[in-house]
């Protein structure tokens, strides 16, 4: 019985290596075949823009930039828009057609080379995807505003601002019912100091907030330590959920979105993250006819509504989640621990929640920015949600995750002792 045991286990160790190995052969074939789709998807677009939209047309990224970053004025764009992978590009293979210089675009100066009036040709032309073309608001972001009531005014509490900061892919649908609908300017290249000045803009300044509480999920962690480090001393606390940690950019896209087959949402991530143009070709199958999409949803479901992630998920063109990625998830990552210095000089409360199978953020990194955090231990708090991911880790939790926000920010004024999470 023990042989056959053994001989069992043997076969089965076998098995596991053929099928790792066939695996790996499987991904190889599959990323080296989206290498040269993409190459080749990048001549058809360059020849569709130029028929389309003429001296409007937005340069891509395939081209080779030399240095680590490009400034423009005071912001570094990231290098991993020029510098991913692909190997007929590593091969020297070069375009049959000229050069294009990939300065980005200054609106404000030029008018003829923001592209067209409604956005490109290959995004959606609703309401909410053109709203940066209207009343000169295209870097004012939608915001949703939550007042306490009448009730809890005048019950002698002190009133605290919050400023809710989402994730990547979604919206104000994170955190209220209410959807956001911020516009996806052309005339932005969504950099992380773009991100920060659109929420002083649109928040800090015209509600005139001196004194806040933060909270920020994935992405929107970066946001919110940067929001934090330049106004460190307006922020009483801050929550971040699923925080990535300090990485060079190149090195941040290669952990965050390595390229793999499975599982299926991994492999969505790493198509749209390294490919430009593939990339594309999905947002104007998907995310242009969203419209269409949801209206047929509703009346497959019977329903009044979408549920909000999946209908967040399409809301967005191609243009912004591109350099959204790249230049706040994968540029802003190799700014962190700076932001993390400057919010522990500043003595702000920092509190961490992540869940322990977050397949997109490892814990690791919460529990390696606990460590940066060396000469107050007590400063940063760090909270493991047990069986959660990263989405799970507030979804299904809401109304527990809610009264620990409650007492983190009581805790933070000193009104009440320590709270241990239980999720």
């Amino acid at each position: 019985m023990s042989l056959q045991s053994n001989v069992w286990a043997i076969a089965g160790k076998w098995a596991s290596t053929i099928a790792g190995a066939l695996h790996s052969v499987l991904t190889v074939v599959v990323f080296l075949l989206l290498d040269l789709l993409d190459t080749v998807f990048c001549l058809i677009y360059r020849f569709i823009d130029e028929y389309l939209e003429g001296k409007r047309k937005k340069p891509c990224y395939c081209e080779k930039r030399d240095g680590n970053g490009r400034t423009t004025g005071e912001i570094q764009l990231s290098e991993t828009m020029w510098g991913r992978r692909n190997v007929f590009r590593l091969m020297g293979a070069r375009l049959p057609s000229k050069r294009l210089k990939l300065q980005p675009v200054d609106c404000k100066k030029s008018s003829d080379d923001c592209g067209t009036a409604a956005g490109r040709w290959s995004d959606c032309r609703c309401e909410s995807c053109v709203s940066w073309t209207k009343n000169g608001d295209g870097r004012k972001l939608h915001v949703v505003v939550r007042e306490p009531s009448s009730s809890a005014a005048g019950s002698g509490e002190s009133i605290e601002n919050v400023i809710f900061v989402h994730g990547f892919l979604a919206s104000s649908s994170y955190w209220t019912e209410s959807f956001g609908e911020s516009p996806k300017p052309m005339d932005c290249l969504y950099t992380l100091q773009d991100h920060l000045e659109t929420i002083e803009d649109s928040v800090v300044k015209p509600f005139q907030v001196k004194s806040f509480h933060i909270v920020a999920h994935s992405m929107g962690c970066i946001i919110a330590l940067a929001l934090a480090a330049k106004y460190s001393g307006y922020v009483n606390s801050i929550t971040l959920v699923a925080p990535e940690e300090e990485e060079s950019s190149l090195r941040a896209l290669e952990k965050i979105v390595k390229k793999r087959l499975w599982p299926p949402l991994m492999f969505g991530a790493a198509l749209m993250s390294w490919y430009e143009h593939l990339g594309r070709c999905v947002c104007f199958l998907v995310c242009r006819h969203h419209r269409a999409r949801e209206k047929l949803l509703m009346l497959l479901t019977r329903s009044r509504n979408v549920y909000f992630m999946l209908r967040d998920l399409t809301r967005h063109t191609h243009h912004s989640a591109w350099h959204t990625m790249h230049n706040v998830i994968c540029g802003g990552a190799r700014c962190m621990d700076e932001f993390l210095e400057m919010v522990s000089r500043s003595g702000a409360k920092v509190f961490v929640v992540h869940g322990d199978q977050d397949p997109v953020v490892p814990l690791q990194c919460s529990v390696n920015m606990k460590r940066k955090f060396w000469d107050n231990d007590k400063q940063l708090t760090l909270d493991v949600v047990w069986n959660a991911d990263h989405t799970s880790v507030i979804m299904g939790r809401e109304k527990e995750f809610t009264r620990r926000l409650e007492h983190i920010w009581k805790e933070s004024s000193g009104s009440c002792p320590p709270y241990s999470l239980q999720l």
